[in-house]
Order: C-alpha cells, then structure tokens, then sequence
C-alpha cells in the first residue's frame, strides 16, 4: 500500500512537520506493508523527516507566457471557462505521481480555511478520475470558509477525517456523509529533550509563542501581548521562554519574538530558543515548561498533549474545537478580535495560573482519550483500503 501525502509546503512550519511525522508514524504502526511519500512544495525543508520511503518535489510550476501551455489554457478559459488544462500543468509535480500510488491524503490541515484552492481542487479531480482513495486528513474548517466550490471538491473525498467536533459538526450539517471525527495525529508525536538554555527555572518557565499572521489580522495584539509580558515578569518569579515554531520567510515567529527578547532581555528572566530546532525537539522544550501561551496551533498542541496548562491566542475554528474536545468548552481560548485587549490576555493568563492544579488534572484524564481519537484517524483508513 503506497501511501502519498500532498498539500504540504514544507516543514520550516514545525506544525506542518508535525502532522507528516505523525501521521508517517501512525500509519507505518496500523497499516501493514504501508510505504508512505511526501510531495512537498519546499522538498529541501523536509530532511528532517527520514522515516517516509521518499520525498518528491510538489512545487507549482508556472506556465511561460506565449508558450503552447500559455496559448491553450488561455483558449480554453476565455472560451470554455475552463481551467482544468492550466491547474493541470501548474500541478504537474504532484499529478504526475497519482498513477504510483494507491492512497493520497491531503495533509494541511487548516489548509481549506485559507480561500479557495483550485490547484487541490484539481488534484483530488484527476486522483479520482484515476479509481485512487482519496482522503482529507485531520482537517479544520470553519463553516465561514464553506463555499459552494468547496463543498463540491469535498464531496469527492472517500473520506474526511475532521480534528475536532466542531469542524466534524459543520460538515454533517452541510450534509457530507464521507465524514469521521478523529483528533490531530500531533498529539501523539514523540518529543527530544535538548539541554536546558541557561536562564531557564525547572518547573518555573513559562513558554511564549507569537506569530506574524496573529499581529497581521490584529495590529493592537502586539501591543497586548508586550503588556502581558511585563504583567508576568511583575507578578510573578517565571522566566519566559519565547518559542518560535514557524521560520519561514514572511511568516517568521523568530523575529517577532526577537523584538520581545531585545526589549526584555535586561530583566534577566526572558529567554529566546532558537529557530534552527525541528519540531519535536521544540515539543521536548514545551514538554519542560509549566505553562504555555501560543498562538501557532501545533505548539499548543505539544503544550496540551504534554499536560501542560496553555492559553491559546486563537484565529480559527481549529484552536476552539481543540480546546472544546478537551475540556468541553473552549477554555482559555481569546478568537483575533479579542487579543489586542491587554485586560482580557492579562485575567485570563491570571484565571490560568490560579487553576493550574485542576487544568492539569483535566489535561491528565482527557489527553489519553484524545490520543486514541488520533489513532482512529488510521483506523478509519484501514476500513477504507480493505
């Protein structure tokens, strides 16, 4: 069973890393014979993931102006509103290996949060077109992002595994009945305990992660999130770990952090962790800290899934269901609007700290359940290939 997982554009973002090497181990552990291949849009990223049977180069391809490509697409799209031959040829890197495979799981994620996705549209059109399974995995999508073109790419998959009930709710409601609820594979990835950095308090760090696209859609957030910086270091003895856990060029946690870092750095108990870490050396970090704020979704996730108590800096639908799967509401979830409210981030850090024994707790009884969801994702996939 030859397995390939598309939609994937590298892995300088640790989450995306983190669902290929989960899932990677998930499935060569359930599915017998499994060999599992990885077509990435920056397949010079992914060196880090030495478990897959092979990495192949899925980046688009562009098609030059005034060739015979160029000439044919534009004939039939100003004729016949047909774009099929030019996403075609865009995807060739990916396409060209449908007839080598069996299965392909499109892997991103939040990835249909983000518009619409012609190119994947067109991937799942021709894997179909060629009698192979096609699988939509650990997805989150909120039911703003539903349009009618989506729901109709949707409706090819033989099965979608939602990661949380609310993403698994919104699609039945919109009358899909190739849908399954299972929990991100992340929760189950291993973790690398690297030396602890100087500066840094046994069981007294607290882990703080901060994106680009969070200050993108909320200018004020920044603002709020300096303030709950010196809110902790006023009321409290914790060092502060900036954790960066996306470092791709435009959208680079590191140096956001790094403005943070310089600012505080004098006190003496603000720490910044590199950016040259992969993802489960990152989980080894977050797995040593006593809380843990983040907006990057998979960081959270290595805080949770390690019972850490965390405070999410949410921007989707994903952070919310994560949050209500594990403690039946969305606790100490703040959505984009309310971020760059330094009050809300501040008593809600405060509501953390003083339940900390019981949100442990919590995490304690509801990760292992949440782990078994992760592996129904495999199991949901044995039933479809057997």
């Amino acid at each position: 069973m030859k397995v390939m997982m598309f939609a994937h554009d590298g892995s300088l973002n640790r989450g995306c890393e983190a669902i290929v090497r989960s899932s990677n181990n998930l499935i060569k552990e359930k599915v017998n014979g499994a060999k599992t291949y990885l077509v990435s849009g920056k397949p010079d990223t992914d060196k880090v993931l030495v478990k897959l049977d092979g990495i192949y180069d899925g980046s688009k391809k562009s098609i030059k102006k005034y060739s015979y490509e160029w000439f044919i697409s534009s004939l039939k799209i100003k004729f016949f509103s047909d774009e099929t031959y030019a996403l075609g040829k865009i995807e060739h890197n990916t396409i060209q290996y449908i007839n080598d495979m069996d299965v392909f799981l499109s892997i991103g994620g939040d990835n249909y949060c983000y518009g619409e996705q012609p190119g994947w549209y067109e991937i799942d059109r021709r894997v179909k077109e060629k009698g192979k399974k096609l699988v939509l995995w650990g997805c989150s999508i909120g039911e703003e992002d539903l349009s009618e073109r989506k729901l109709e790419d949707l409706k090819l998959f033989d099965l979608i595994l939602a990661r949380e009930t609310l993403t698994y709710n919104t699609l039945l409601d919109k009358g899909l009945t190739n849908v399954k609820l299972c929990a991100d594979p992340a929760f189950t990835m291993e973790k690398e305990e690297l030396p602890l950095p100087d500066g840094w308090q046994v069981d007294n760090t607290l882990g703080l992660n901060f994106s680009p696209l969070v200050w993108k859609r909320n200018k004020e957030s920044h603002t709020a999130v300096k303030a709950l910086i010196q809110h902790i270091l006023d009321s409290t003895d914790l060092t502060i770990a900036l954790t960066p856990h996306v470092i791709q060029e435009g959208n680079n946690d590191y140096e956001i952090l790094n403005n943070f870092y310089e600012e505080f750095k004098g006190t003496g108990r603000v720490i910044l962790l590199p950016d040259n870490l992969n993802a489960i050396q990152y989980k080894g970090y977050i797995a040593r800290m006593r809380y843990f704020v983040g907006a990057r979704t998979h960081a959270t996730i290595a805080a949770y899934s390690n019972s850490i108590p965390t405070m999410v800096l949410g921007y989707s639908v994903k952070s919310k269901g994560i949050a209500k799967d594990i403690f039946g509401k969305e606790k100490l979830v703040l959505g984009i609007e309310e971020i760059s409210n330094s009050t809300k981030l501040i008593n809600s850090f405060d509501k953390m700290v003083s339940e900390e024994i019981q949100i442990r707790n919590q995490l304690e009884k509801s990760i292992p359940n949440i782990k078994k969801m992760s592996y129904k994702a495999v199991d949901y996939l044995n039933e479809l290939i057997t």
